[in-house]
């Protein structure tokens, strides 16, 4: 919202009529802040408002081409594991409207500390281990039911994100993505005998430490109930995969970083199938799930910018999406086909 004041004065007259706050104001306005693929980061302090709403806040704004309703399910299921002592942000607001602020949005508590690679050079895959599996380990009734009440269940399970893929993958005319899907959904393993809360973009930059702890685990908008080695594998994919060259890592200690990166993630990878073994072919296809998860994404983005005229972003204009494409073929032996990057 720096450089919007328009939008801020919208925000402050959403949480007034909210809160029943007339003289609600801002004490800190609202300013942008790194962090967040697809949606837009600010900090915040509020003065005048209720006990609970004057310390330092976080508003999450997605684009405007995102389901604004997404806000009002990652609400229901931060607030559902804050409950169950899981250290994650509680939302003090949702809003699905996007006639607020142009796209469903999110207020919440900001938590303090850094990403885990600027707060910790050491252990890392090893703290990893530990907050993940405390996550898997959680009842999965309670988060199942929070979302449930606000319509959120059929895109909170894997059956539900399968078909959500597959939904998304058959509305353009490109069909690169079709055959893969189906061969996604014809050779699903069995269930687990144990199912688990799932992050699904479990990495070292959406954890916060401060004081060598834990502070916060941020980001919750693809989290489902599925086995737990789907959200391995979704790890093993982003940290394995995402470009280098789009980290805040210098160029001159890219190749250092890149070594760093291959002994912590091999290490978190032995640690969490030392504490839940995963049979290979079980986590080769969520290893491919979590694939075409990204792929679908970059697609649909290589799609909408050709059809404008513009070059998609950086992520989905990298790398990135030949890497995918080419692990997905290994596991499966079908090759998707991506659109090519806009010029």
């Amino acid at each position: 919202m720096n450089g919007s004041p328009a939008l801020a004065d919208r925000l402050l007259e959403h949480l007034r009529g909210r809160l029943g706050a007339p003289a609600l104001r801002y004490a800190e306005p609202p300013a942008a802040i790194t962090g967040g693929h697809d949606t837009a980061i600010f900090a915040l302090r509020l003065a005048g408002g209720p006990i609970g709403w004057t310390g330092p806040l976080i508003l999450r704004l997605q684009g405007g081409h995102q389901d604004p309703r997404r806000s009002l399910r990652e609400r229901a299921a931060q607030n559902a594991l804050a409950d169950l002592g899981y250290p994650t942000p509680r939302v003090l607001d949702a809003c699905a409207d996007p006639a607020v602020l142009g796209g469903g949005f999110l207020v919440m508590e900001r938590a303090a500390g850094r990403p885990m690679l600027d707060a910790q050079r050491t252990g890392v895959a090893r703290a990893l281990v530990e907050l993940q599996s405390r996550l898997h380990d959680l009842p999965v009734e309670p988060f199942l039911r929070a979302v449930d009440a606000v319509g959120g269940r059929a895109l909170s399970t894997f059956d539900g994100l399968c078909a959500y893929l597959a939904e998304r993958a058959g509305r353009r005319a490109h069909d690169g993505l079709r055959a893969p899907m189906d061969w996604l959904l014809a050779h699903r393993p069995a269930e687990p005998a144990r199912p688990a809360i799932c992050h699904g973009d479990f990495h070292p930059q959406n954890v916060l430490m401060a004081g060598g702890a834990v502070t916060a685990v941020l980001d919750w908008p693809n989290a489902v109930v599925a086995d737990p080695a789907y959200d391995v594998a979704a790890t093993r994919i982003i940290v394995g995969m995402v470009p280098m060259a789009l980290s805040s890592v210098p160029a001159a200690l890219r190749g250092v970083a890149h070594v760093v990166r291959v002994v912590t993630l091999r290490r978190y990878l032995a640690g969490m199938l030392a504490r839940r073994p995963i049979a290979p072919d079980v986590l080769g296809y969520y290893e491919a799930a979590a694939c075409m998860r990204q792929l679908v994404r970059i697609w649909e983005a290589r799609l909408d910018a050709a059809e404008r005229g513009v070059v998609p972003g950086a992520l989905d204009a990298s790398v990135l999406g030949d890497r995918l494409v080419a692990h997905f073929a290994r596991l499966s032996g079908v090759r998707p086909v991506l659109p090519p990057v806009p010029r």
